[in-house]
């Protein structure tokens, strides 16, 4: 099982930024696809963001144009920045590795509120 740590969750105004970290424990970091997700209360998980092995990215419609993932592999770092922050993306947010590893962080909560 992969081990996935995330952070750089906080509270933040809305319009503001900021950018999560999702670090994985494995020796094959560049070969798996990662995700974002993430779950607001009383809402369902929802995926926010994908990138493939090979750098091809996805995105879901509410945060297309403000949101980027992007990945690090010599630091085994997959990253989501965030701008234009708005109180709806309030959440928990979980870094993924879909199936067949099936992987999730611990989640790293992000507040946008004034």
């Amino acid at each position: 099982q992969v081990q996935l740590v995330e952070s750089g969750g906080d509270l933040v105004q809305p319009g503001g930024s900021l950018r999560l970290s999702c670090t994985a424990s494995t020796n094959i970091f560049s070969i798996y696809a990662f995700e974002w997700h993430r779950q607001a209360r009383g809402h369902q998980r929802e995926k926010v963001a994908g990138i493939a092995a090979f750098g091809i990215t996805d995105y879901a419609d509410a945060v297309k144009g403000r949101f980027t993932i992007s990945r690090d592999n010599d630091k085994n770092t997959v990253y989501l920045q965030m701008n234009n922050l708005k109180p709806e993306d309030t959440a928990v947010y979980y870094c993924h590795i879909p199936i067949p590893v099936n992987s999730w962080g611990q989640g790293t909560q992000v507040t946008v509120s004034s």
